[in-house]
């Protein structure tokens, strides 16, 4: 049995209830093709999407994803139940789908904070963690970077300097599923009721992270590849635990690849050195590249700035096919109202 506070339960989803007696609010634990492992007051069910809600969905991004809270009608003999409403989400960390498609991903829902993890080996890369940066303020959720496997480093502070320079104003913590450095922090920061989701590549070290804060061997561990450091999937599908003494954690599969997705103003957060130093250039339309009187090129250096021109192009090519698509979209719907109409009007005159 758990009670809605500790799992995250709040005001902001009491007041989108639905007033019917025989739904209950419950948490969506475990996503695996449309089956759900859901948390709720009476306990742990697995449930199903009414057929209305598959069919309402516009599109896959709506339907639940871990971290969202639903309604639904228990079938308590079976312990199976029937999810027949999604509430609005408070937060949303979310990317493109891999590949051509341009679709929206959910990677975790209603997250207070995000722990964004790397570790300190080959896989240290600070072009990559402002990339997270800018999706995880965009989400509206709080960043944390989370330095791992210091056990293994022999100059920790350096990796965290190079991160704090990229991060200003995001707490950077160096962690050691090993020997324990920073769970205490981690903690501290879950809190009662908080619900943080760990985000990082494969190998980082999340599932050993969550195996410490939750005091036993819930996740599975790999080892990275000696010759490259690079990680092997150990985590296959998002996943919800409470933490022993307050604050909910939810476990993503390692990503090997993170498009953006509508993070113009994450981006804005992420490199907030940079829009301050724009203020100050002589050109309003200043592009920071060649123009006379730049405050900017000098000031953030070379790959800081090439790495913020990189994501604002990223994001435009991106805002450029999410037009064209809702153009092909409409065009798409008229054609079929001018055939319905046309059709009308030939009926009619028969």
């Amino acid at each position: 049995m758990y009670s809605l506070e500790e799992l995250g339960w709040c005001e902001f989803f009491r007041n989108q209830l639905i007033g019917q007696t025989d739904l209950v609010p419950a948490r969506i634990a475990e996503e695996n093709r449309e089956l759900y492992r859901i948390f709720c007051e009476q306990g742990e069910f697995l449930a199903e999407l009414a057929g209305r809600v598959r069919h309402e969905a516009q599109s896959r991004s709506v339907l639940p994803a871990v971290g969202d809270w639903v309604q639904v009608q228990l079938r308590r003999e079976q312990r199976r139940a029937t999810i027949s409403a999604v509430l609005a989400r408070k937060s949303k960390f979310s990317r493109k789908t891999a590949g051509r498609k341009t679709e929206e991903q959910m990677v975790a829902a209603n997250v207070d904070v995000v722990f964004l993890v790397s570790s300190l080996n080959l896989e240290f890369n600070t072009r990559r963690i402002e990339r997270y940066l800018a999706l995880a303020w965009d989400s509206g959720a709080r960043p944390v970077l989370v330095l791992n496997k210091s056990d293994l480093c022999e100059d920790p502070s350096s990796f965290r300097n190079s991160a704090e320079r990229v991060a200003a104003g995001v707490p950077v913590l160096l962690a050691s599923a090993v020997r324990g450095d920073g769970l205490s922090e981690m903690r501290e920061i879950l809190g009662q009721h908080v619900t943080a989701a760990l985000l990082g590549s494969s190998g980082v070290g999340k599932s050993s992270l969550i195996n410490a804060l939750l005091g036993n061997r819930n996740r599975e561990t790999r080892e990275i590849r000696a010759g490259d450091d690079r990680g092997r999937h150990a985590t296959t599908s998002r996943q919800l635990f409470l933490v022993p003494g307050g604050g909910i954690l939810i476990d993503t599969p390692g990503m090997r690849e993170l498009q953006l997705w509508d993070a113009g103003s994450g981006i804005e957060q992420a490199f907030d050195d940079v829009s301050e130093l724009a203020a100050g250039c002589k050109f309003r339309d200043c592009r920071h590249q060649s123009e006379p009187g730049c405050a900017v090129r000098d000031a953030v250096g070379t790959e800081r700035l090439a790495s913020y021109q990189k994501l604002v192009r990223e994001e435009q090519f991106f805002e450029a096919k999410q037009d064209a698509r809702i153009r092909a979209t409409r065009t798409k719907e008229l054609r079929v109202l001018m055939k319905r109409q046309k059709a009308f009007y030939r009926d009619r005159g028969r």
